[in-house]
């Protein structure tokens, strides 16, 4: 296809150079620069002429794109050349290990822990976290698959990109920022609870309540924005400065996890786990979904990858070592909370602080408010980290303007990415309560690891012009049936039908699908670090994450629908013709 150029008196290298850079090609360019090329520099977006023809075009280049897969050599080296500046590699097992352990323990377990084992677990809190850190831990092992032979800053938008295709991989990034910057604002918050919880029994102490407001969104937060504030300026310094300030503070962090485990447990009372399942296993489950924020910020360190200095070594360590931690850390302190006090008086949104302020213990609670402040300050740190990096990556594809995918040249670090990151989660911090926060971030969460291991297995068993045409048969079969049983169990879940039949049906034929998959050739090995158990862990991964997003309810459904449908809506206006345009640059300039 074709395009004409109406501008006659622009030139074809000033046009075509912010499409094309290479490193060498920024010397001498300012980094703070404002210009049109930078933020839409594609030949459609030269001028509403331009714009106006594409926009003709739409069904055939949605089309392209729907069918469109990038390559590895695209997302390991031509995508990092609209960075004009390489990210600094200096991060080892050691660093990933902390990032993975700064970023997790604080960004739930401190925050979201106390609402839901009010109002939904109990005490079986325990067993939401165990079943969302089993979930998680397969997730992980997808995760590093892809991050070891694919290094690169944009983690599962460019797994998926590669491998099911630019559209799939654009919802995905959609919602992949939707859980950072939502992610970020429910810390920012969660922060200035505990903070208000060192002074006072409210948690809104510090903030102003505006009634003219719609609930949810009247209590407003001045403090959480400028805890946001400082945490990101932080991590625009630069990498390794960012990377020592949490490991050195979260040698301390686990030094006073262990005191609260081992203070819990002496000071805790058997008969407070009784009723054990108060809320039924419906509730466990609801708390599953909802606590698996808790373990989401290992997916921000696996976006480090492009500056870890050995991803084959240092990825596997960093990741699968520190989430298993996690997950037992996480059983723990859950249970330690609920044996301290009855779970009808654990507080909503400080329930560590607060309960050793009720059995006497004073001076423990302003310890553990402190910890609590430093492990989502450091959730906060890697987060912001994660999420620029993300956002790096989406720019280099040009989903977004591509002036987002700058990095400085002095700190290596993404500068504009991590100022939209931080204005967007500002605001949502300012206004937004925490229960809303959560089930939207949850949703996303679950729905981004589905795909991970959706795309792993299509990676292993779908290889372009190498598999045989009766393998990507079988191959899709399964995995239809895959998703198609996880739904089933799903909805009979929510449906609250629990005869048996149904799911022996469902289970039953999750069970054939997936064995009929392990009954296809594979066709692509892992190179270095391979999940085990191909393809049993991420079937069973998929009907996991699926069961999850079930049990958050119809309202977090909603959300999720509907913030998509505003993504499409930008895809079909303007994604889907970046894209097209980068992807076809080639032809463009032949035909002018």
């Amino acid at each position: 296809m074709g395009y004409t150029n109406t501008n006659e008196s622009q030139n074809l290298d000033d046009l075509t150079s912010p499409l094309t850079m290479n490193p060498s090609d920024a010397t001498g360019k300012s980094y703070w620069r404002f210009s049109k090329q930078d933020f839409f520099p594609e030949p459609s977006f030269q001028n509403s002429g331009t714009y106006l023809a594409a926009l003709t075009k739409t069904p055939l280049r949605l089309r392209d794109r729907l069918l469109g897969r990038t390559s590895e050599a695209d997302e390991l080296v031509e995508a990092k050349k609209q960075s004009e500046n390489e990210m600094k590699k200096c991060l080892t097992w050691w660093d990933l290990i902390w990032l993975g352990f700064g970023s997790v323990v604080g960004s739930g377990i401190f925050s979201i822990t106390g609402l839901e084992t009010r109002d939904h677990a109990g005490p079986a809190i325990v067993l939401a976290y165990a079943v969302s850190g089993l979930s998680a831990l397969l997730s992980v092992f997808c995760y590093t698959e892809f991050a070891v032979e694919i290094p690169v800053a944009g983690g599962s938008f460019s797994f998926l990109r590669i491998e099911l295709g630019d559209f799939i991989a654009f919802i995905a990034a959609g919602n992949i920022l939707l859980e950072g910057l939502v992610g970020a604002a429910g810390l920012g918050r969660s922060w200035s609870s505990y903070l208000a919880s060192l002074f006072s029994s409210n948690p809104d102490f510090l903030r102003f309540r505006i009634n003219s407001l719609a609930e949810g969104f009247n209590v407003l937060d001045p403090l959480a924005v400028l805890i946001l504030l400082v945490v990101n300026g932080i991590a625009m310094t630069g990498t390794k400065h960012s990377s020592v300030l949490n490991w050195v503070s979260s040698i301390f962090s686990a030094a006073v996890i262990v005191f609260i485990i081992i203070f819990g447990f002496i000071n805790g009372k058997s008969e407070n786990l009784v009723p054990f399942f108060p809320y039924g296993a419906e509730g466990v489950f609801t708390a599953a979904a909802v606590v698996y924020w808790s373990y989401t910020g290992f997916d921000m360190v696996a976006n480090m990858a492009e500056e870890v200095k050995k991803p084959s070594r240092d990825i596997p360590v960093g990741l699968v070592g520190s989430m298993s931690l996690v997950t037992v850390v996480y059983c723990l302190m859950s249970l330690v909370l609920v044996m301290m006090v009855k779970y009808t008086e654990v507080d909503r949104n400080a329930p560590y602080s607060v309960v050793f302020d009720r059995i006497g213990f004073k001076w423990a609670k302003y310890l553990v408010g402190i910890v609590a402040l430093k492990g989502m300050t450091t959730s906060m740190l890697v987060g912001s980290m994660g999420q620029a990096r993300y956002t790096t990556q989406i720019a280099r594809s040009h989903m977004i303007p591509p002036f987002f995918a700058l990095i400085h040249p002095k700190t290596g670090t993404p500068i504009y990415a991590t100022l939209l990151t931080t204005t967007v989660s500002s605001v949502l911090a300012f206004f937004t309560s925490l229960d809303v926060l959560a089930s939207v971030l949850s949703f996303s969460t679950l729905f981004i690891f589905m795909l991970m291991a959706v795309a792993l297995l299509v990676r292993r068993y779908y290889v372009k012009d190498v598999t045989p045409k009766r393998d990507v048969i079988k191959f899709t079969a399964s995995l239809l049936v895959i998703l198609g049983s996880s739904l089933g169990i799903t909805i009979l879940w929510s449906s609250n039908k629990r005869g048996l039949v149904g799911y022996v049906v469902c289970g039953g034929l999750l069970a054939l699908a997936t064995a009929g998959m392990a009954s296809t050739s594979q066709h692509r090995t892992a190179k270095v670090w391979g999940v085990p158990l191909v393809p049993w862990l991420p079937s069973l991964s998929i009907a996991m994450n699926i069961f999850l997003i079930g049990s958050l309810g119809t309202t977090a459904i909603w959300r999720f629908l509907i913030c998509s449908a505003v993504m499409v809506v930008y895809y079909l206006l303007v994604g889907v013709h970046t894209t097209y345009d980068v992807a076809h640059l080639e032809e463009w300039m032949n035909n002018n």
